[in-house]
Order: C-alpha cells, then structure tokens, then sequence
C-alpha cells in the first residue's frame, strides 16, 4: 500500500528532490477552488431595469485546456432579455474579455489567443438552461487568469441589457467549467446570487370577488405595484378608497399599506347590506403619480352561493422551477392575490421526497375551512406522445399518494432533479394509463386537469372518472382550441384555468416578457361554502368557469340546471346566462360540438361609429411550448385623416405602440394564442384605403435575436381593405394559419360597453354524435380579457 503523505509544498519538495517547476506556483493553485470562482461585484438589481452587468469568472487550480469551454447559466423561466453578439451599439449586447493572471517566476503565459462567446436558450440542463458559452480558441487558460463577461456591454453605445421583469430572492448565475475540452461539465462551487427587487410605485390594483349575496362579507385587497406588476416592498403609505352604488355616492374608505412586507391592505368592511353594483376606486395619497385603481362589486340578492370563489390550482415554487419557496408562494396567492383556493403545483419528475414532505406539511398549516383552502399537487410531467401534463390534486385531505401509490407503486412520471447522483432516466407512472391507475380506485378524492404547458396534453387520451376539469389558458397563453376539442370529442369536462405560475406572482399574476406572456388564469367555483370539501364536491360536478386572470363572472343555467350539469330534455330549451365585467364586453358566443353556433356583438348593437374602429390580431404559430407570434408591422391609412389610437390587450411595457408620421402608425407585440389591437379614431373612411402590413416571427433557440426567426408557414403578412367595404360589412377578418392566426378589422362603437350582459338563448333539441348536446359560452371584453363556461350536457330525448 502506498504510503500516505502532506501535500505541502514543503513535503512536497523534500519527496521529490531535485525537479524543476515554476517557482511557487505548486503552493499557489493549491490554495485556489480546483473548478474556479464565479463572482458578481452587484447585490440587488431593479426588476425591469438597464445595467451593464459583469461576472467574472476566475479559473481554478485545473486551469482550462485548449479548446475547451466554460458556461455561465440562468434559469429557463427568467425573462431576462436575449443576448445578442452580433450589434455592439444595440441592446444586451455580449461580450468576454480575457484578463491574464500574474505568473509565478518560470511560469509560461497562458497560450490562449481568443474567446468566442454566444447564448443559447438551452445550452444547459433544466432548470439551468439559458446559457452563456464562452469558447477558449488556440490555446490555454493559466490559474488565476480571469474572463470578464460583459452582459449588456455599454462601451461601444449600448444601452446596456434589460433585467428579469419580476421580482426574486436569490436570482443566480452558475458555472459550469470543461477544463479538459472533454465537453463534459462540471458545476462550478459558489452561485453568484442577486436579489431581483421591485421598483417604484408606479399603480394600484384592487382585488376582490365582483359577486357576492347580500350580507355577505367581502374582502377586497388593494396593492401598490411597480411599472412591471410586481408589489411593492416595505413602502407604506395612505389609500383613499371612494365608493358608489350604482352610481350614487355609498361611502369612503381610508386604509394604511404596509410598511413592512408586501405593500398590500385588507378592506373588510364593505357595505354589503344593500344590493347593486358598488364601484370602488382607489387612490394612493401623499405621493408622486400613481395609476388609481377601480373595481366592481355586485351584490345580488337571490345567490345561490355566498359569492363567487376564485381559484388558482396550479402554483409553483422554487421546490421545483417556480421562483422564491413554497411558503412565498402560497401565502402570496392568499395574502396578495386574494385568492380563495390555491392548488400548489410540483413537477413530478423534479421534486425530491424531502421537499415535497415539507411542502404537505406547510399546506395542512395554511389551509383554513371558511378562509382559504389549499390543495397538495403535483404536476404529471409526460411527453404529449404518452398522453401529456396533467395535473393531479388531491382533495381528499389525508396525506396524499405521493410519490409512491397506495399499494406502493410508483406515482410519478420518472424521477430526475439536481440532487441525483445518477443521471439516468428510469420511467415511472408511464404512459399516462399508469398514473390513472394510481387513482382510479378513489376518484372522488382526486381531480386530473388536462392542461397546455411545455408537454400539452394529448387529448388522445382520457379518464372521465378522474378527469373533470380542462385548463382553458394560463400564463402559457390562451387556449380555445384546446378546449373545443375535448368538446368536439364528446369528453364531458368543465372550464378551468391557472396560472401556471413560475414567476411567483399566481392569482392571475402579470405577464413576463418571455414563454410565459400572458396572465395567469383563475378558475371561478360555484360553491356553498369555503371548505376543502365542498371547493372538492364543486370542482369535481363541473360548477367553474374559467378567465384569464381577472375576476370575471360567468354563469348560465336551464332551469334548475347549471353550467357542469348532465341531463335529459324533452324538446328545445332556453339557456339563462349573465355575465359579470370590468372593462365592458365586447362579444358573446355560444359553441357546441360543431363550433360557434350563436353570437352577440356589443360594439353593433351600441350603434357602430361612422369614425372608429380597431386592427386586431392573435393567435400562436404552434400549439407547443414556444409557441408565441411576435408580429412587427404598420397600420396605414391613406386617404383619410388620423385623429388618435389607443393600444388594447398589451401586457407589458415592451409591447407598444406609436406613430411613424401623418397615415401610418407602427407596432410591437407578442400574442400567445389571446389578441392585441389598435383602436383608431379617422375620419374620411368612406374613401380611404387601409393596409395593414408586416412580419411574424418566433422563438430563437439560438443564432442572433436581432435578425428574428420568421414564421415559416406566414412569415410576411399583408392586407389592403377599402374603407367603404369595412363600413359595409362591420367586421372583416383574414386567417393566417398557424394556430388561431389572425387579421382583423372591426368597426366600434360610441356607446360605453355593458359591464353586465344577461339574457336567454333557446338551444334546438339536436343532440351531438355522443347522444348529447354540449353548450358552453365565452364572453370577450374589448381589451380581450376573457370568460368561458363549463358547458351544460344536455340529452334531448
């Protein structure tokens, strides 16, 4: 056996005898981090903000071989803008810089004669994906030498690089090093680890329930958030609240923001003793100008229910890929967002059994029968071509079967996360009949919701016992089609939709600027009691509807009947509906197994303009994980006189809007499957000529943002309308393929849109080819916030 010996210097050298190495050097690298240091001279950095960002990495005691690589990398979900190398005087522009370490006597000069650096948005594994690779070409890196990454490198004009637009505790940068140009990576000690903070106060939003009966009591939370949504921290300060009840003054209110934590404040005593819609409008006092805030609140007699429950039953936490931990995360959905129900969500594969043990145990702490329910889950994480996501909560309230089934097999999809020391792929619960088999001998303690994510939903397959809910949108976007195809395929599911929430903003939180851009959804819940039990009972029957982040009401009825609801009917019969707004509807539709088949539209029954109307477009380029379109174009109008326009649908402060002279006006955005529009004020349309042109392109995996990824299937778009023809017709539209992509222009109107719809419609005794009829509505507001029921399933006898 070899003898055991100090590997001091001095020991080393007394072993040795006579040999020749750089003087010192030996003793030197021994005392540096074999894989090398990662630094970052900055602590915190404003949500949203412009820096010039530095990250040093010093190499280690292994030093860096020719031809090898080293990566700094990010989380996927961080919406922090794209690098680009290719425009030194354009925003985030990249670069690396070598910088030689000081030698020890007789050591050479490291060899290296250049770096190569580019991004890529999956140059690493998940979670840390986004990638900066750095190449050392013709040569070798010496201990000590250092490599200055410039993110968003100001020196040659740049306006340096645009932070994530949401707020974080611990963002971090990691290394990984190939000190062998073996291209396999080893993770380098030591995250560099900011804090991503909110800035200024820059509006309000005031949350609450928009129905409720009479004598019911009402929470309704106001919020200060910066210019990207994020709340406000340890800000403090005066809130003047003005009530009016349809219209006629019902009182003030003035309540304090917190001074420490979330800038947030509880309103508990509303007056709800009174039936009618009371309008509450919040302003910040004592401060620079902030955006106020209103919401609507309507008090209704005869509910059946003590008000409309909101629920978010897919919410992350950095147990996984969300961002900041679970308690966070929770507490913010209830404190924050107001919400009634919370579903916390794990992806399957990632969640370790210590974490999501300590998860469980924080959500028996939290929930509260009468105050807040919250539900364990996880997220079933298989490829669409073994059925797809689908997320399990477990209602029941004992401890869940998780990750192991009640008769000990394995409930999740596979298991794969950081803390592995194998990385090799086992299945699991797969294909998706194995996870159903898990909990198919107790259906009424669990809920499968189908929904589209990274891996969407096959819909190819389907439980109906365990499957009772379908996510209509999330944060990932919006999801029509999706939801029309269970229908079409006879699958008797309701509406329900959920943030999706990896940015830790759940409850229908604001969009990001990158996969994730459109709110988080809400499920609306028809239920006579705030328990676990009964939220379960409700969700299960179907009582839901589903919105895009706002707290939309929709309800529809036949007879006794309500949306979720199967019967029989003899002959045709009449659906009730209401619906229930914030900033005025634009169009109601009925869809069956067959597609649209009734239709009101709001801006025609108000009387069209002669002088106003709207481009609008939407849509995705694919029904898959990146499938966002990101259209660039102009609107020009010739032959007529623009007198002013006003953006709708825009979610962030990146999509805009702006005029490039007296015919022409120019745009940016991103649609996700919901829709952005201009509305414009002209006059002269009679004889005016209208064109609407420009560009869609997509997700750059890799390559240069600057130079876009057009949309190979409608990369240019183009259309000429005469402005008699639009008079004529109202409405004209153009498809674009894709998913749901679109063009159109629509005439307005003068009148203020209704806030409240409710009538009737009367639905033909015609059953669909599964022996019964499905109807559900979807209401659409002007600013594209939207509503969808569960259908009613009806069997004409």
């Amino acid at each position: 056996m070899a003898d055991d010996f100090s590997r001091s210097a001095e020991t080393i050298a007394s072993r040795l005898g006579e040999y020749t190495a750089p003087t010192g050097l030996y003793a030197r690298t021994a005392a540096m981090p074999f894989l090398g240091r990662l630094s970052c001279p900055v602590a915190a950095l404003e949500a949203g903000s412009w820096h010039e960002l530095q990250l040093v990495y010093e190499v280690g005691a292994s030093g860096i071989a020719d031809g090898a690589w080293f990566k700094i990398a990010f989380k996927f979900y961080s919406d922090w803008a794209l690098f680009q190398t290719s425009d030194p005087a354009q925003a985030n522009y990249l670069t690396a810089e070598y910088q030689p370490g000081s030698l020890a006597p007789g050591q050479p000069p490291a060899t290296v004669q250049s770096l190569k650096v580019r991004f890529d948005q999956k140059g690493h594994e998940r979670p840390f994906q986004k990638a900066i690779l750095v190449d050392v070409v013709d040569g070798y890196l010496n201990p000590g030498d250092r490599v200055v990454v410039r993110l968003g490198d100001r020196r040659f004009g740049g306006p340096g690089t645009r932070v994530q637009t949401f707020v974080e505790k611990g963002f971090a940068f990691r290394a990984y090093v190939d000190p062998l140009g073996t291209s396999r990576f080893a993770a380098v000690p030591g995250d560099v680890r900011l804090d991503v903070v909110p800035g200024p106060a820059a509006a309000l939003q005031l949350t609450g329930p928009r129905l409720a009966k009479r004598g019911q009591p009402v929470p309704l939370r106001v919020r200060a958030e910066d210019a990207w949504g994020n709340v406000c921290w340890d800000h403090g300060g005066s809130v003047a609240l003005t009530l009016r009840r349809d219209g006629a003054q019902a009182g003030e209110r003035r309540v304090a923001l917190a001074r420490d934590g979330w800038a947030v404040a509880l309103i508990d005593d509303l007056p709800v003793d009174v039936a009618g819609e009371l309008e509450i409008t919040a302003h910040l006092e004592g401060s620079a100008p902030v955006a106020a805030a209103k919401a609507y609140l309507t008090i209704d007699e005869a509910l059946a229910v003590p008000r409309a429950w909101f629920a978010d039953l897919h919410v992350h936490s950095d147990d996984t890929i969300g961002t900041n931990d679970t308690r966070y995360n929770l507490t913010y959905g209830r404190d924050v967002a107001g919400l009634d129900v919370v579903g916390y969500t794990a992806n399957d594969f990632n969640i370790t059994q210590d974490r999501w043990e300590r998860a469980v145990d924080l959500i028996r702490t939290l929930h509260r029968d009468g105050s807040f329910v919250c539900y364990p889950g996880t997220e079933w994480c298989g490829n669409s071509c073994a059925g797809g996501d689908h997320n399990v909560v477990f209602l029941h309230g004992r401890r869940p079967a998780f990750p192991f089934d009640e008769q000990g097999r394995v409930a999740r999809s596979f298991e794969w996360n950081e803390e592995m020391r194998e990385h090799n792929i086992v299945p699991g619960a797969w294909p998706l009949e194995e996870l159903w088999a898990s909990y198919a001998n107790d259906p009424e303690g669990h809920l499968l919701i189908p929904h589209v994510g990274g891996r969407r939903a096959n819909l190819a397959w389907h439980h109906p016992q365990l499957e009772r809910l379908i996510e209509v949108g999330s944060s990932w976007g919006h999801f029509p089609w999706f939801y029309q195809e269970a229908v079409a395929r006879g699958y008797q599911l309701g509406a329900s939709a959920a943030g999706d929430e990896h940015r830790g903003r759940c409850g229908g939180g604001v969009p990001g600027t990158a996969v994730f851009g459109t709110k988080g959804g809400l499920t609306g819940v028809l239920a006579p009691e705030l328990t676990r039990s009964s939220i379960a009972a409700a969700l299960r029957a179907r009582h839901t509807w589903a919105t895009t982040g706002e707290r939309l009401v929709g309800l529809i009825s036949v007879g006794d009947q309500v949306q979720g609801d199967a019967f029989e009917h003899d002959g045709p019969t009449r659906l009730d509906y209401r619906f229930l707004g914030e900033g005025g509807w634009d169009s109601l539709s009925a869809w069956d197994h067959t597609g649209c088949f009734w239709e009101r539209d709001f801006q025609k029954e108000g009387g069209y303009s002669e002088r106003r109307f709207r481009v609008r477009w939407g849509g995705a380029r694919v029904r898959d994980r990146y499938r966002w379109a990101e259209w660039r174009g102009t609107v020009t109008l010739r032959n007529a006189v623009i007198h002013g326009y006003a953006a709708q649908g825009f979610e962030h402060r990146e999509e805009n809007a702006w005029r490039e002279g007296a015919t022409v006006i120019g745009f940016r955005s991103d649609t996700y499957g919901d829709a952005d529009a201009l509305e414009i004020d002209a006059s002269g349309l009679e004889g005016a000529t209208l064109v609407i042109e420009g560009r869609i392109d997509g997700y750059a995996k890799v390559g240069n943002p600057l130079a876009g990824n057009p949309f190979e299937h409608c990369p240019v778009f183009r259309w000429e309308i005469d402005g008699r023809e639009l008079l004529e017709a109202g409405r004209l539209r153009r498809e674009l393929g894709g998913t749901e992509l679109f063009l159109a222009v629509e005439r307005l109107s003068d009148a203020p849109l209704p806030r409240e719809v409710s009538g009737s419609l009367v639905v033909d005794a015609v059953n669909g080819p599964h022996g019964f009829r499905p109807v559900y509505l979807l209401a659409r507001q002007a600013d594209d916030a939207k509503v969808w029921t569960s259908p009613v399933f009806i069997g004409f006898r």
